[in-house]
């Protein structure tokens, strides 16, 4: 009963779990039961609200703006996703109690800490994830009922099995990333485990899911980067491939990359044409991942005279390098390091005279205050596009500050940028989120 998923009187462990996979897919994809074109309605109205707000805030801090229609800008309907269903590339599946009890369950969290009844819901009826995901997080969940170790539920806890990260290309490249808490484990014992995960998914009845790679990563934390503990590689190949914009790019364990790919095609091609870029642009990419938001493929029209990354992972920086070089792009340069680090100082010494077009793409905790003021006190940027998956979150503190006037508090000096054009973009069919992209310009 503490997991709150028997109704109605009915206990049944059936039950339990239809239940509970009906919820599961009413939280993480509320919108999953209308047609799709009601969903898209829906977003567009969440957006104009988001706009509205935006408008209005800016109003506040006396922001000068001739409004259309009661907003700061032009918004765009919004663009639907070309996949629909199983669109995502990339998913992490928790592991912990699920409706029947059993701690071995693979699958995402429903509930909250507060109300103590969280429970792992296996992911059988998420539309938005590949069948070929949930086959992986199904043999996962298989192995570790075959294991003799405990997962990790609670870090003091004890137990070992912990997430699973699954991820593929569009050429059938399939990537499995398990972490495992090693607690007091020794060399020996961990490689014992590392090989029992292995033969159960190249010669036991994991086999079936045909993976391409399979890393493994020791994890005392919720989450580290590659450089605090690395992804070991168990079999297979070193990276995954996906093809967009028919170009090749090579991607990492914890490179970031558009969970929706053929969606990301989109955005990107409206990108490359709000960024007015010619031959003499310079494209600044400021969270550049691995690099596949570069409007600059070899045959374009009008190459970029130059490219240049920021991205926090080291890897995806690889990844980014490997992919200009692999598709014949010329003239880029990635850098690797916190975007607060690395921007600051390359702007203060920007002394070109070439159009210099920024584009952001940041996780949602938004762009931190150094990289704003950079970009909103550096003279050769005329011309900003902003992309973000969470836009009424912290990414409205960076809209503000950098359209607001003139802040010498704030050291926000430079001439503000005004909101020219909204366009936003389903990335994520049947869940309530959307990806903004906002032109802002001066």
């Amino acid at each position: 009963r503490r997991t709150g998923w028997h109704r109605d009187g009915a206990g049944s462990t059936g039950h339990c779990h239809w239940v509970a996979l009906s919820r599961l897919a009413d939280v993480a994809t509320p919108l999953w039961r209308l047609p799709y074109a009601e969903q898209l309605q829906v977003k567009y109205q969440n957006q104009e609200k988001i706009l509205q707000t935006l408008t209005s805030c800016l109003e506040e801090a006396g922001t000068e703006m001739h409004k259309r229609g009661g907003l700061c800008c032009p918004l765009r309907p919004i663009v639907p996703s070309p996949v629909i269903n199983g669109y995502r590339n990339k998913s992490s599946f928790s592991v912990n109690q699920g409706p029947d009890g059993n701690p071995k369950t693979v699958g995402l969290y429903v509930g909250t800490g507060r109300a103590r009844n969280i429970v792992c819901v296996r992911a059988d009826r998420m539309e938005n994830i590949p069948t070929k995901h949930k086959q992986v997080a199904q043999s996962y969940e298989q192995f570790l009922r075959l294991s003799p170790l405990q997962p990790c539920l609670l870090f003091h806890r004890g137990g070992h099995w912990r997430e699973l990260v699954v991820r593929t290309g569009g050429r059938g490249d399939t990537m499995a990333i398990v972490t495992f808490h090693p607690q007091q484990l020794g060399q020996e014992a961990l490689a014992a485990q590392k090989a029992s995960l292995k033969d159960f998914f190249t010669s036991g009845p994991g086999a079936v899911c045909a993976l391409t790679s399979l890393y493994f990563q020791e994890s005392t934390m919720t989450r580290c980067s590659h450089e605090q503990s690395p992804y070991q590689l168990l079999f297979g190949e070193q990276h995954i491939f996906e093809e967009l914009l028919g170009l090749k790019f090579r991607i990492s364990p914890d490179a970031f990359f558009q969970v929706n790919t053929r969606g990301a095609e989109v955005l990107y091609r409206e990108v490359g044409k709000l960024s007015q870029a010619d031959g003499d642009t310079v494209l600044l990419d400021v969270c550049c991942g691995t690099g596949e938001q570069q409007p600059n493929p070899p045959r374009s029209p009008h190459p970029l005279s130059r490219v240049i990354g920021i991205e926090i992972v080291e890897k995806a920086v690889e990844d980014a390098r490997w992919n200009a070089a692999f598709n014949g792009i010329p003239n880029c340069e990635f850098h690797a390091g916190k975007a607060e680090a690395v921007l600051p100082r390359l702007l203060s010494a920007w002394e070109h005279e070439r159009p210099l077009v920024a584009v952001v793409n940041p996780a949602r905790a938004g762009l931190h205050h150094r990289v704003v003021r950079a970009i909103r006190n550096c003279r050769a940027i005329r011309r900003l596009l902003y992309v973000s998956c969470k836009p009424e979150g912290e990414a409205m503190r960076n809209f503000l500050e950098l359209c607001c006037p003139p802040d010498a508090q704030r050291k926000l000096m430079g001439e503000p940028f005004i909101p020219a054009l909204a366009v936003p973009f389903d990335m994520f069919p049947h869940t309530d989120h959307c990806e903004l992209l906002l032109l802002l310009t001066r």
